[in-house]
């Protein structure tokens, strides 16, 4: 996984609507890079939701949180509809093939999907927070939220 310090900003990947996101656009703000393994399993489900549902809570943070998986731009629409994700941003990672989870070292190469992992960058671009977790472990939004401020202290 990534380590702390290391300065991976400026990738651009597409939407659930097709747009493409430059996580350097969001310089001013810090970004919660949260990758899943694959749409429509019940682990990652319930994490896009949890970042929806606290989407204002990091909000208040100054932090843009971004799903993350390589599933392509047709089937992450579809599944966030499906999950009614009205505010949260999930990124396609599918061409070329986890280029993101590469950059981030969660690629799992030999399933060709990311690992389920949160990656704070600060407004700069630097990782200042990263968390590895097994596949089928959802991750504890309050831990996160926790980790957040207490990097922003």
């Amino acid at each position: 996984m990534i380590r702390e310090g290391k300065n991976p900003n400026g990738f651009t990947l597409p939407d659930q609507e097709g747009n493409d996101v430059d996580i350097s656009e969001y310089n001013d703000r810090y970004k919660l890079l949260s990758f899943h393994p694959l749409a429509w399993t019940s682990v990652c489900a319930k994490q896009m939701k949890a970042l929806e549902e606290h989407y204002d809570e990091f909000e208040d943070l100054n932090t843009v949180p971004l799903g993350i998986s390589i599933d392509p731009v047709p089937t992450k629409k579809a599944w966030a509809d499906h999950l009614g994700l009205k505010k949260l941003k999930i990124l396609s990672d599918f061409y070329p093939l986890g280029f993101a989870a590469k950059i981030m070292d969660v690629f799992i190469e030999s399933k060709g999907i990311s690992g389920r992992a949160n990656i704070l960058l600060d407004p700069e671009g630097n990782v200042v927070w990263a968390k590895k977790y097994d596949i089928p472990e959802l991750p504890d939004i309050e831990g996160v939220i926790e980790a957040i401020k207490k990097v922003q202290k």
